[in-house]
């Protein structure tokens, strides 16, 4: 079979697809991240500022200096 990996944005929309699952009468498992979400949003918000441009860039060779 397949595995379908569904992120809902919303408590709302999380509680709506596990009463929609169970309808269904679809087993599924609820994994928790690891990871502290304000961890994961500096971490998006990271990636953003880079791609827009932001940040600072250090060459290699530098690093060590």
């Amino acid at each position: 079979m397949e595995t379908l990996i569904v992120q809902p944005e919303t408590k709302e929309q999380l509680i709506a697809l596990k009463a929609f699952i169970k309808a269904l009468k679809i087993n599924f498992r609820s994994e928790k991240s690891p990871y502290h979400p304000e961890f994961v949003e500096k971490i998006l918000q990271g990636k953003e500022d880079i791609k827009n441009g932001k940040g600072v860039k250090i060459a290699i060779e530098d690093l060590w200096k």
